[in-house]
């Protein structure tokens, strides 16, 4: 089955382009989709959750844990002011294409109108909207777009494996971008090339404010030109910042944006912590809108007076989307964590059903796959396309992956926990550690059993407190350690931790983002989300098969087969997720009641009421 499918009408439309290898490929795309047709054929006007309608206007007020002083989020020096974004454009660049809110792996119109791309996938061709503007005016140009795709491929190392197979860009026109591929096959590479933000060529390589040369590999907190629909306006360097919506931007119109960038200005407030956040929202005036992600918060703290008075409003907004993995990430860099054993007689010692029960609510439910949720998830034991697969290399993986189902070890009582225990302390055995004066010990050298768990908020208590607690009675030195979240992230680009909740979010078309979260050549990038540092050959034939999956049913087998090996390696401890977006909001808004299911809520449809503005 053909995984890139285009408005038919487009695919039927074949437009000169002055480059005769281009001329070969199958027609121009619009809004296209990895796994089946847009459900807005040929004709995208707007979201069906977005009110074309909506009143523009008003103040929303955000706040956000942490600091920031820079607004440049592709290198990695710096921490990104709110509203910027290190994959995409956030609210200030616009990219080629645009991720659909409420369809699986689908793409529309942004700065690209559309791309064309032969048979053998062996290269793409984009074609820039001629009203494409930057904030200044000038147009997007062919010369914009080369020159990001080299910068951002320079200095992201997300993006570097994200295009790995790209080898080569070429201006063909005055709106047509060729890239060239070292490879035929990758069928989501011409797609996801329009996941890019494209930067201003002429800004970047002009005089500062300060009168210097700008330059796009550092930190800076002068405000970058842009081409999206928010502006930076005021900022305080690392306690707030407020965007401002551009009244003349060039894009206003297109299906992604019409009824959508409703607010005149959106304002972020800084704190260092998270509880003065939630008072701040429980007041007023500071954050509008609310994200909830405490399970006991949610079922028992909303009862101060102005929700009572029904002043603020709280809703459980169902998501379709897959589930991220929530998880543990043992850092295998450091070599106590080396051996699967080990990993697996951590995880024994997880005891999530007694954490959900007086932590959480219960209202989690346990992850127990990195592609949690839909046909992706591997389940039972390996068979058909995915065992043959597996079968390349049952030498180098676990006896157990080929005939046990994978299954999270069961706690929540005291039989079940000594039991537990039972079979962490034989894994601990076999690995080389053993119990002396009641502490684990590395049997050769003496050496404790240690581990620090890594945070930056207090939420960590509520994730990893128990988890400390019962390591220590084991016999495992365990302690919690939170930083600030500017020695957060720099710690974790060093990688720089034992252990550390880490969250990652897939798609129902998984491919070249793989590399960056498995691969051996990302293990050692320091800002790459291989956290666990993974470097098993195993893993890197399985990203490969996903990546240049020959159809659907193919790649779902070679996802399936990746999931098992990654569970049963136990590189993650997984932990929980939701059904449901929580969110929360001052009754200031107005909104589709039919928000989109794929991704629960798009607050940028949102509104301001006009009787709230005043």
């Amino acid at each position: 089955m053909k995984l890139l499918i285009a408005s038919a009408a487009c695919l039927m439309t074949m437009i000169a382009i002055g480059d005769a290898e281009a001329q070969e490929a199958s027609g121009w795309v619009t809004t296209s989709s990895l796994i089946e047709p847009s459900k807005y054929g040929d004709d995208f006007r707007h979201y069906d959750h977005a009110d074309p309608d909506a009143p523009k206007g008003g103040t929303v007020n955000l706040a956000v844990q942490g600091t920031f002083d820079s607004f440049n989020p592709y290198i990695i020096r710096g921490t990104p002011a709110a509203g910027l974004a290190g994959f995409g454009g956030g609210l200030l660049y616009d990219t080629l294409l645009s991720q659909s809110i409420d369809e699986p792996s689908t793409s529309h119109p942004r700065l690209a109108a559309a791309y064309t791309f032969p048979q053998d996938y062996s290269f793409v061709v984009y074609r820039l909207d001629p009203d494409a503007r930057w904030h200044d005016g000038e147009p997007v140009t062919p010369d914009d777009v080369v020159w990001t795709f080299d910068v951002l491929t320079e200095h992201s190392q997300l993006y570097r494996e994200y295009y790995k197979n790209i080898t080569g860009t070429e201006i063909l026109n005055a709106t047509d971008i060729k890239f060239s591929f070292d490879q035929t096959g990758n069928r989501e590479l011409p797609q996801i090339i329009g996941d890019m933000p494209v930067l201003p060529r002429h800004w970047w390589e002009g005089t500062g404010a300060d009168g210097n040369p700008r330059d796009v590999s550092q930190p800076t907190l002068e405000p970058p030109l842009g081409s999206g629909p928010y502006r930076i306006g005021e900022f305080d360097a690392g306690r707030s910042i407020t965007w401002e919506r551009v009244e003349d931007y060039w894009g206003a119109d297109l299906g992604v944006n019409l009824g959508r960038n409703n607010f005149d200005r959106i304002a972020y407030t800084y704190f260092l912590d998270a509880t003065p956040i939630w008072e701040a929202f429980k007041k007023g005036g500071i954050q509008d809108f609310r994200t909830e992600t405490r399970s006991s918060r949610w079922a028992g703290e909303y009862n101060f007076p102005a929700f009572e008075e029904g002043q603020v409003k709280k809703r459980a907004f169902p998501t379709t989307s897959p589930k991220p993995m929530q998880g543990f990430a043992m850092n295998m860099r450091r070599d106590k964590f080396a051996d699967r054993r080990v990993r697996q007689a951590l995880a024994h010692l997880f005891d999530f059903e007694s954490i959900n029960r007086l932590q959480l609510a219960g209202q989690r439910t346990r992850t127990d796959s990195f592609f949690e949720g839909g046909e992706l998830q591997a389940s039972g034991v390996p068979e058909g396309r995915e065992l043959e697969i597996l079968e390349e290399y049952r030498d180098e993986l676990p006896v157990e992956l080929f005939t046990m189902p994978f299954e999270n070890p069961v706690g929540g009582d005291r039989a079940r926990n000594r039991e537990n225990q039972r079979i962490a302390a034989g894994l601990m055995r076999e690995a080389g550690w053993e119990p002396r004066d009641g502490a684990w010990v590395n049997a050769e050298t003496g050496e404790p059993f240690a581990i620090e768990i890594l945070g930056a908020s207090e939420t960590t208590n509520i994730i990893a407190g128990q988890f400390t607690e019962d390591l220590r009675r084991f016999g495992i030195d365990a302690q919690i350690r939170i930083v600030d979240a500017s020695q957060y992230i720099a710690r974790l680009e060093e990688f720089d931790f034992d252990m550390t909740t880490v969250v990652l979010a897939q798609s129902l078309s998984p491919g070249n983002e793989q590399r960056d979260f498995w691969s051996s050549a990302a293990a050692d990038s320091s800002d790459s989300r291989n956290m666990s540092g993974i470097e098993n050959p195993v893993v890197d034939a399985l990203i490969e098969k996903i990546i240049f999956a020959d159809d659907r049913d193919e790649l779902v087998a070679a996802t399936r087969a990746l999931d098992r090996v990654l569970l049963w390696n136990h590189y993650y401890i997984p932990q929980w997720h939701s059904a449901d977006e929580w969110i929360a909001w001052w009754d200031k808004f107005g909104f589709v009641d039919s928000q989109p299911a794929y991704a629960g809520v798009d607050f940028q449809s949102w509104w301001v009421r006009p009787e709230a503005m005043q």
